[in-house]
């Protein structure tokens, strides 16, 4: 067994706990940035699953009427996903959000944020902003008539 290592996780385990704290709160602040920011530039988007009950770098967003995988194609410098960590590479919608009671319309206009450890204020406003950007741009394009 090597020592080292195992002395390492336990120090690493330390750290983390004696910071988790700060860094939820500090997360949950970005998320609400980040969805202020969205609402404020594009009201359409809607939170998906609980409000408070939820990791605190953790959004789903939904834009009805859009594509997810159109707005994830026209944003390729903004790093989203549109099904659940453990199934991000398949194109159907995801089953977290059907099972919520999400249309199937609905869950295909979702996409899933996630806020880390290094995630900076900046960078959640240039993705907030790049998102409203895009979403718009793609309604109008999508709009009849």
């Amino acid at each position: 067994m090597p020592v080292p290592l195992c002395v390492g996780l336990g120090v690493a385990a330390e750290l983390a706990a004696a910071e988790m704290p700060a860094e939820s709160e500090r997360l949950l602040g970005l998320r609400r940035r980040f969805l202020a920011r969205l609402r404020s530039c594009f009201p359409r988007p809607c939170s998906n699953g609980d409000a408070e009950r939820r990791l605190p770098g953790n959004l789903n967003i939904s834009f009805p009427g859009l594509s997810a995988s159109d707005l994830m194609d026209a944003c390729p410098d903004v790093a989203v996903s549109s099904g659940s960590a453990c199934t991000s590479a398949e194109l159907e919608p995801s089953y977290v959000l059907r099972a919520l009671g999400l249309s199937d319309e609905l869950a295909g206009a979702s996409i899933r944020i996630g806020f880390g450890r290094m995630t900076t204020e900046d960078e959640v406003d240039r993705a907030a902003d790049r998102l409203t950007t895009t979403a718009r741009e793609l309604a109008l394009a999508t709009a009849p008539g």
